[in-house]
């Protein structure tokens, strides 16, 4: 269990001072730390189709924005300022960053996101903005300068193919070198700017809305199978107003809808199903399948694509639902999920060596080797 924030605050002191509260900065937070990726590493991913990149410039006031696939030539064309290269789910292709990524498991991991890696250009960033949910700034190699704002009622620039904040006015400047990191509770304004080529790590937590879930949860109320009833109106008259909708049409729908019944069971596997399932470009890669063998010498740990959660005493991993375990088999799944590793021999030891080996094969766990 993460108890301590880089930089050695307590887990405990900084979510009661800090959490949704007030910035916080940090300076030496990560001694020697250069940044989770090299550049020609990040470079590369970029130019992927299953990772989310953008170009963004600022080329004479104007904001411009390109979205990846991007091109080793497109970023070397970009020129030697006023630039930024955004990758996102960097820890889901960098054991780096997915290491950076659980140095703040001390919050739940359904509120973890993802690592999302700039390079900057000298002069470069994304303009004066605000984020619905909080970030810890992480500072590599080279230097940036946060102006930060406040929260307030921000305008947006109209037009602008980023959420910028118009107006921006800053109330205090913040200067973060290599190891230094910054935490912005959400709504904060800030707008970074590169002072040399430098590389910044932003983990962001994630902070579903209402409408959002309200929406993913019809969309589950749906996919288990609504009442269906077919109209019938055998007493039906001639229409004296043939535009205006019916009586029976309409006590026909409240009647069909009041039949749409969930409780907190429904709700809860909803909830562990929706925030477990990958976003639309995480893609798994199963293996080639090979006979089954044992695991009872490895150590298993999750991909870092992987999410995996448990609440109410059900698993779920990947959007799916495991079927109600034994005592036993759940102990050793919560303990996989909480660590995102666990021994071989203790998964075995509960029955679930078959069902490791099939997560495997589908590309959500490694087996390694124990040290």
């Amino acid at each position: 269990m993460v108890k301590a924030l880089p930089g050695g605050m307590s887990a405990r002191v900084f979510l009661r001072r800090h959490w949704q509260k007030r910035p916080l900065l940090v300076s030496g937070a990560l001694p020697g730390f250069k940044g989770a990726i090299a550049k020609s590493a990040l470079f590369a991913l970029a130019a992927r189709g299953d990772v989310e990149s953008r170009l963004v410039q600022k080329v004479h006031r104007r904001w411009h924005v390109t979205h990846g696939p991007l091109a080793r030539e497109q970023l070397t064309r970009a020129g030697t300022k006023d630039w930024t290269l955004l990758v996102n789910g960097v820890n889901h292709h960098n054991a780096g960053a997915e290491r950076l990524l659980r140095r703040f498991a001390f919050v739940p991991q359904a509120r973890l996101d993802d690592v999302m890696v700039s390079y900057a250009a000298p002069g470069g960033g994304v303009g004066p903005h605000f984020d619905s949910y909080d970030v810890f700034l992480v500072q590599g190699e080279g230097r940036r300068l946060w102006r930060l704002a406040k929260p307030s009622s921000f305008k947006l620039v109209p037009g602008a193919p980023l959420k910028l904040i118009a107006g921006f006015r800053a109330d205090t400047e913040v200067l973060l070198e290599a190891g230094d990191m910054l935490y912005l509770p959400p709504g904060w304004g800030h707008d970074g700017v590169a002072l040399d080529a430098c590389f910044t790590c932003s983990v962001g937590f994630r902070a579903p809305r209402g409408g959002e879930l309200a929406a993913a949860f019809l969309d589950h109320l749906h996919e288990r199978g609504l009442p269906d009833a077919g109209y019938r109106d055998p007493g039906l008259r001639p229409a004296a107003r043939p535009a205006q909708i019916g009586r029976d049409m309409l006590d026909f729908a409240e009647r069909e809808l009041a039949r749409i019944r969930w409780g907190r069971g429904d709700v809860a596997e909803f909830l562990g199903r929706y925030l477990s399932t990958p976003k639309p470009h995480v893609v798994f890669s199963p293996r080639k399948r090979i006979a089954f063998h044992s695991i009872k010498n490895k150590l298993i740990k999750l991909h870092a694509k992987t999410q995996m959660h448990h609440l109410a005493g059900r698993i779920f991993i990947n959007g799916e639902v495991l079927p109600p375990q034994r005592p036993a088999r759940r102990r050793a799944l919560t303990a996989l999920a909480d660590r995102r590793q666990a021994s071989g021999r203790r998964l075995a030891g509960a029955g679930l060596e078959r069902l490791i080996w099939q997560w495997h094969q589908a590309g959500f766990l490694l087996l390694e080797a124990k040290p």
